[in-house]
Formats: structure tokens, C-alpha cells, sequence
């Protein structure tokens, strides 16, 4: 239960509760419960049953499918106000998760109970125009990354990577394994292109470290 304190800060992360009736918002209040989740931990696994829906307040989680041969595609990530549509589907549809869902930085989650959800969707305009923007949103970002996987250069992938990663810190603190898992190719490819980006000088690998030295020729190889 969402005690009223609580509810208010919910409120701000969740647009949806602003424009809900006061029927789904007492009953919102009455099956949700808030929880905190910690770094690492894993929220789902491929083939769990999903019993309940989180609603991030804060943190980061990201979704990930793990393919045979042990390598990782990043599908994305959701944090602040959002959710994953996975999870969504599989409540919907009543199958189990298809991927692997786990909390990159300490997160603070909404728990919906999966039956509630579904009814929700049923029967509260507001809750099913939230799923399906949740749902359009989502597809669009799973789209970009199967165009990125089938059809994009991967020197061009990893360029655009790291430009992507210096907007939040620089220099970037990766590693060469997670890049490969962000991009669901292998270390070695990764190093490789690492390493040819080293020798034309737009970039200088460390330990745990990558500094861009060339911002605007790894841009013109990013959109190439």
C-alpha cells in the first residue's frame, strides 16, 4: 500500500496518475507497493513468470537478450518514469519474460501486481493510454537496435557508442567486454576496432578507461 506522502512523490515520476480518476488512483494506492531495487540485482531472467510490473521513480535497469554462445545485445534501458514493455507483454499475454532485465544503478520501483495491471488496462482509459505509449515508445528503441545489429558498419556502432557514453562522462569508464555485450559482438572485435581507432588517433585506451581525442572525425565515422 502508497501511503499519501508517498503517492504525491509517485505523482511526479508518474503523469499517468495525474490524469487518472480518482477510482484508479485509490486503486493504485491500495496494490502497489515501493520498493527499492540494488545495483546488480537481476529483476527478471529469460523464462521467469512475471507476477508484477515495475514502474521506475529512479535508477536505471537494462534489458538484454543472451544469445548461445554466451554474447549479450543491449534491447535498452528504462529509468525514471518508465517501464519495460517486456514486462508488459508478458503480463498481457500471459507468457513468461524473453530476456534478462537487471538493475544497472540502484533503482526505486512501483510494484504492480500483474493481475491488477491487466485489469487496469481493461477497464482505465488513462492506465491503457500509459501502456500504449509505453508500448509504441519502446518498439521504436528495439527497432533502432535490430537497424543498428543488421544493417550498421560495427566500427560505426562502436564510434557511435562512445560518443553516446562521453555526453554523461568523459573520459568514458567501459571496458572492452561491455562494449562488446552493448553491442552483442565479441571482445575481440571490439578490441580490435578499439585499437585501430587508437592508431588513427581518435581515441586513447586505458585500463577501464576510454578518452576521445578527436570528437569530430568519430563523428564523421559514426554517421558514415
Amino acid at each position: 500500500m502508497i501511503t499519501d506522502q508517498e503517492l504525491n512523490r509517485i505523482s511526479q515520476a508518474l503523469p499517468v496518475l495525474r490524469d487518472a480518476t480518482s477510482q484508479l488512483v485509490h486503486e493504485f494506492q491500495q496494490a502497489a507497493i515501493l520498493t527499492r531495487i540494488p545495483s546488480g540485482h537481476d529483476v527478471f531472467l529469460e523464462g521467469d513468470r512475471v507476477d508484477a510490473i515495475a514502474l521506475l521513480i529512479s535508477g536505471v535497469v537494462r534489458v538484454y537478450k543472451i544469445g548461445e554462445t554466451g554474447r549479450e545485445i543491449t534491447l535498452y534501458r528504462f529509468g525514471h518514469g518508465e517501464s519495460c514493455i517486456l514486462t508488459a507483454n508478458a503480463i498481457l499475454s500471459q507468457k513468461s519474460f524473453p530476456a534478462v532485465a537487471t538493475v544497472e544503478k540502484e533503482a526505486e520501483a512501483v510494484m504492480i501486481p500483474a493481475d491488477k495491471f491487466r485489469d487496469w488496462v481493461k477497464r482505465h482509459d488513462a492506465w491503457r493510454e500509459f501502456v500504449f505509449d509505453l508500448l509504441s515508445d519502446r518498439l521504436s528503441a528495439v527497432m533502432a537496435v535490430v537497424d543498428e545489429v543488421v544493417f550498421q558498419r560495427m566500427d560505426r556502432r562502436v564510434a557511435a557508442l562512445l560518443l553516446s557514453k562521453s555526453k554523461a562522462l568523459h573520459p568514458i569508464r567501459t571496458t572492452h567486454q561491455e562494449i562488446a555485450a552493448e553491442l552483442g559482438s565479441s571482445r575481440e572485435v571490439v578490441s580490435r576496432i578499439l585499437e585501430d581507432l587508437s592508431q588513427k588517433g581518435l581515441i586513447e585506451v586505458g585500463r577501464g578507461m576510454i578518452e576521445i581525442m578527436d570528437f569530430d572525425e568519430l563523428r564523421v565515422l559514426a554517421v558514415v
